[in-house]
């Protein structure tokens, strides 16, 4: 049986593998993904949302390539919310939560996960294992909340850590009107995909 490799700490992206059937190894990338994302804009490589999540997926990925427990097929993922031109990641920030949701109720946006799967099933010193990578995109529609309800659902610190400031798959799904496109995409790795 082949083994996956999970190079991401995200408990939907576990829980939506293990719910399919698939029990991967989880390692933590341990990627500053600010500092990738410039470098890489630097670069001339990120011109839009898509684009980064694309190179933060395989940075991840390659990051766990050299771990001991990192054979078997390796998964890279990375997800943000393009929303009026903007990339929204994690907020970790209370006030930023609640900003973001002022900004997004009644809208749409577009959430990208990046996906980067390296074949390292059989790893050879020196050679550099067969990889690729695709990006999954869904639009997003939003509920038009109050204020009280955006204060509530932050006070949770649900949408804190993750993408966006929402979810799909846990509390913040009943604050999603509909969604365009994959569902595991807004989960942050979509199974077709994969």
């Amino acid at each position: 049986m082949t083994r996956l490799v999970l190079a991401s700490t995200s408990p939907a992206r576990l829980t939506l593998l293990r719910n399919a059937g698939i029990d991967p190894v989880t390692i933590a990338p341990g990627v500053d993904e600010d500092a990738v994302a410039a470098r890489a804009e630097s670069m001339g490589l990120i011109a839009n949302t898509s684009d980064m999540v694309h190179v933060l997926a395989k940075a991840k990925a390659e990051a766990v390539l050299g771990h001991h427990d990192a054979v078997g097929l390796i998964i890279g993922c990375d997800s943000s919310l393009e929303f009026e031109g903007e990339s929204l990641g994690k907020p970790h920030d209370p006030e930023v939560a609640r900003e973001r949701w002022r900004r997004i109720r009644g809208k749409s946006g577009v959430l990208h996960s990046g996906h980067w799967l390296i074949d390292n099933r059989h790893p050879k010193p020196g050679q550099l294992p067969a990889a690729t990578g695709s990006v999954g995109s869904t639009i997003v529609h939003f509920a038009d909340l109050s204020d009280s309800e955006i204060d509530a659902y932050v006070a949770t610190g649900e949408p804190l850590k993750v993408a966006g400031a929402f979810t799909i798959d846990g509390l913040g799904g009943a604050f999603i009107s509909s969604i365009e496109g994959d569902p595991h995409t807004v989960i942050g790795l979509s199974l077709p995909t994969l």
